[in-house]
């Protein structure tokens, strides 16, 4: 079964910063020095907005990941298993694949990633536990959080309400 149409993607759901950091921990860390090419986001085109139950696609060059939330506290990341240059073949929606297409997103291509942290939401809400992925961009930072069974983004360091564990050195 395909997710949304999205050819070749399989998410593989996950719950909990344990989970997560023993099935990929080590390559999430290993992207810190690596240079974001794309963040491509999954389009309506219907709607003329960003269809969030869709990955989120980092594009690093020699090494693609696929954010997907799902639910209140599924997390799937999966690594190199989507291409954004084919067509999306939803037989509900009409979507496609659009590389920055949000204004806070432009000024991410070319940045290099510091580190990654896994973030638990700790808010006091029936989200607590939940995974967020941030991304140290130096002077900025790219947070994909679980927005209640959808993606969403953020453009800032992570606030108190995450509890912070960083991947890598």
């Amino acid at each position: 079964m395909f997710r949304f149409g999205i050819q070749g993607y399989r998410p593989r759901w996950r719950n909990g910063r344990d989970s997560i950091v023993t099935a990929h921990g080590a390559r999430l860390a290993g992207l810190g020095g690596l240079t974001l090419r794309h963040v491509w986001l999954v389009w309506d085109l219907d709607d003329d907005e960003w269809f969030a139950d869709a990955p989120v696609l980092l594009d690093f060059g020699a090494e693609q990941v696929e954010i997907d939330h799902q639910k209140f506290d599924d997390l799937s990341i999966t690594w190199n298993t989507i291409d954004p240059h084919q067509a999306i073949e939803d037989p509900g929606f009409r979507l496609a694949w659009r590389a920055e297409p949000l204004p806070p997103l432009t000024e991410l291509p070319g940045r290099t990633l510091d580190h990654v942290e896994l973030l638990e939401w700790t808010g006091g809400d029936m989200a607590d536990g939940s995974v967020a992925v941030g991304l140290d961009l130096g002077q900025t930072w790219l947070v994909v959080y679980n927005a209640l069974d959808e993606n969403g983004l953020e453009h800032h360091p992570p606030g108190p309400s995450y509890r912070r564990h960083r991947l890598g050195p």
